[in-house]
């Protein structure tokens, strides 16, 4: 169902919504699906929680726990900890268990340690993230090119099945074509059989992070830092149509717009598709700017 909703597209120039839920046999009420709903403490606490961790991913429970305390909060640890599970977070120290696989699916290694990664479709990576809003919550999957940091495809979903993560590769795979390596989490929508069959399908070498070692995905984990500092906390989106029409417009301005000093002040889309930037040396100081407009020709209608 979360696959079948990710394909409606709200701005399409041509179908309205009611014709693609028909022509997909999805019904529009599931469409407009109200996301997933708490309490309004509860809220309020995943809200603080959801912050605090984009600031210092290593707290688990506990020292999320006591950081809620020094704010004034009494909670007790098992309310935390079922919060934390629900919003998908878990610390990047290492521990005994984080992100477990269903005993049926099979982990496989990581490749990509002391990887020279210098190249487009070199290796992809994916991950899902908490998105909050005014009355509820949504997770956002993305699939990223790791050299690039460009963005291939990203979907919502009110829950954390497989569906919508399914969903974000095959778009990346239609719309990009197939890289050499895909990397993940040990998280059971990526080591299902239905994820890991597309990959394989297309002959796609698969890698996973190491247990309780979040930072093995460091590019997609400071993706969702930047999301989130410079658009979810700003925008504050009250429903799942506005977090979808914000995001559409965040993600073209990350890919096209906004250069990384990491990639030289290029974009991701620069680097991911070769395009050539400007010469530092070809370019016109702001006083050769002025100059220049003022050399135009100025027209006036009598």
């Amino acid at each position: 169902m979360a696959a079948k909703r990710a394909i409606v597209e709200p701005d399409h120039r041509k179908l309205s919504i009611r014709r693609q839920c028909e022509m997909i046999e999805l019904p529009r009420a599931s469409y407009y699906r109200t996301p997933a709903r708490e309490s309004d403490a509860n809220l309020w606490l995943m809200r603080l929680i959801d912050e605090e961790y984009t600031r210092h991913p290593f707290l688990g429970s506990r020292g999320m726990r006591k950081y809620l305390k020094r704010q004034g909060i009494r909670v007790n640890r098992k309310r935390v900890q079922r919060l934390m599970r629900m919003m998908g977070l878990a610390s990047v120290a290492p521990a005994k268990k984080t992100s477990v696989p269903a005993k049926s699916h099979r982990v496989y290694p990581y490749l990509l340690r002391n990887l020279d990664i210098n190249r487009p479709d070199h290796v992809w990576a994916s991950d899902i993230t908490y998105i909050r809003l005014k009355h509820g919550h949504v997770f956002l999957a993305a699939v990223m090119d790791w050299h690039s940091r460009y963005v291939l495809s990203w979907e919502i979903s009110v829950t954390m099945d497989e569906d919508f993560c399914i969903s974000a590769l095959q778009r990346a795979l239609r719309r990009h074509g197939i890289p050499e390596i895909f990397n993940t989490d040990q998280g059971s929508q990526f080591t299902g059989h239905a994820f890991t069959g597309v990959l394989n399908d297309h002959k796609i070498r698969i890698s996973m992070d190491g247990r309780g070692r979040a930072m093995d995905n460091i590019m997609i984990e400071r993706l969702w830092r930047t999301v989130k500092y410079d658009d979810i906390y700003l925008k504050d989106y009250q429903t799942v149509e506005q977090l979808l029409a914000g995001l559409r417009v965040f993600f073209d301005y990350y890919n096209n717009e906004r250069p990384h000093s990491s990639l030289d002040d290029r974009t991701p889309a620069e680097v991911y598709f070769g395009r050539d930037v400007p010469d530092e040396a070809d370019s016109l100081s702001l006083v050769e700017q002025l100059h220049k407009m003022n050399e135009e020709p100025v027209y006036t209608l009598t």
